[in-house]
Order: C-alpha cells, then structure tokens, then sequence
C-alpha cells in the first residue's frame, strides 16, 4: 500500500546502525523469544486455568497477537527505525506519548527477563544441580548482557543455538506424547475438557487467555532491530 508520508529512516543526518541481520537470524529471534516465554514457562499455568482443552485459550490468544502482529508488520515496513512502539507513539502522538509507551516497554523487559531468568535458576536448572537460586539468576543475567555488548549479529548467533535446543526440546515431547497415545496411555477426552471444578468454561477461557497471550509477547521486539536488519 503506498504511502505519502516521507520516511523518517532516509535522513542522511540520522545515524545509521550496521544492518547485520539476515532475515533467517531476525526469524530465530522472534521464535526463540515465543518459545523462552511461553512453551517452556507458561504452558503449564495456562494448562492449570483452562483445563485439558487448552489449546482453546492459546488458539484465543493468538488470533488476539494476530491483529498487534498485522499493525506492527505495516508500522515496520513504512518507518523501520529503532525504539518500535516508541518510535510510533511519538510520529502519532507526540514526544511525551513516546516517552510514556518506552518506558512501559522498558519497564515490561525488565518484568519479563527477570521472571525468565527466575525460571530458569529456579525451575529448569534446580532438576539438575543445587545451587542458589538468586545467584544463579544474576550471573545467567550477566553472561547474557555480555554477550549482547559483544554485537547483536554475535548475540543472535547465539540465540540460533539457543532456539534450536528449544525446539529439539519441544520435539522430544511431541515424540513422547506419540508414543504413550500409540501404547494406549493417553486421554484424548481430555482435549475436550475446558475449565475446573472451580470454574466455568467462560471463566476458564478467559484466565487461560490472558496467560496465554503473553507465550506469543516476543514478536513485537523484532521492530527494535529494524535498522539493524538487511
């Protein structure tokens, strides 16, 4: 769709980032921040607050990131600049609106690594080995940053092997859920069983959704990579 708007990135007085990324590291960018944030450390709660159906609620909130999704996808191509949704706020509405919406995204990140970082010091790492688990985060927050210092062509390297191994992950219990569906283990009924003796349906639905939303947050971060971005 055409545009009459000038586009703000052509300013040859505005600095330039180094467009490092190719579209398949900008991919697994996105993917692996879907999964890290909600297959491996929501799906459970979801699961909790909708019942066996919950691919009901996840099918809900999708369609829900669908329509951020379509509205980012048409931002970014007509201003593709760093700061996303600031950048946005502030062309539609102002600077004090932009400071506003990248202060939330700030404020946002910052709730999201930590409940991750906490995941993953907590939860995922203690099925191994004992250790602290605050100390565990802070140095796993570190390493992280590191890394990110280093480049963001080196960083989303990174995150390729990282997202493969979540992916595998994710294979390896597909395959096992194959498995104990084929030996006569598994419920299929379940599937269909949508709330909890303490809720209904509606309210199942609902809870489950709003949890589930935020397993798809992850792929709006990949408008602050626009200038970086072949």
């Amino acid at each position: 769709m055409p545009h009459a708007e000038t586009n703000t990135s052509n300013d040859a007085s505005q600095p330039r980032l180094r467009r490092v990324l190719s579209t398949r590291l900008l991919y697994f960018f996105i993917l692996g921040d879907v999964l890290g944030a909600g297959v491996y450390v929501l799906v459970g709660q979801v699961a909790a607050a909708s019942g066996g159906a919950v691919w009901v609620p996840l099918l809900t909130a999708l369609l829900l990131a669908l329509l951020t999704a379509a509205s980012y996808a048409e931002l970014a191509t007509k201003y593709p600049r760093a700061g996303g949704a600031s950048h946005y706020a502030t062309l539609a509405f102002g600077p004090a609106a932009g400071f506003v919406a990248g202060f939330c995204m700030l404020a946002a990140g910052i709730v999201s690594v930590a409940a991750l970082a906490r995941g993953f010091a907590g939860d995922y790492l203690s099925a191994f080995v004992t250790l602290p688990v605050a100390l565990v985060a802070v140095v796993f927050l570190v390493v992280l940053a590191l890394v990110n210092a280093r480049g963001v062509k080196e960083s989303t390297r990174a995150n390729v092997v990282a997202t493969l191994i979540e992916v595998g992950g994710l294979a390896v219990i597909v395959v096992l859920g194959a498995w104990l569906l084929l030996r006569g283990d598994g419920d299929l009924g379940r599937l269909t069983q949508l709330g909890t003796p303490e809720k209904g349906a509606a309210a199942a639905v609902l809870g489950g959704s709003v949890l589930a939303y935020y397993s798809f947050v992850g792929f709006e971060t990949s408008v602050n990579v626009a200038e970086e971005t072949r």
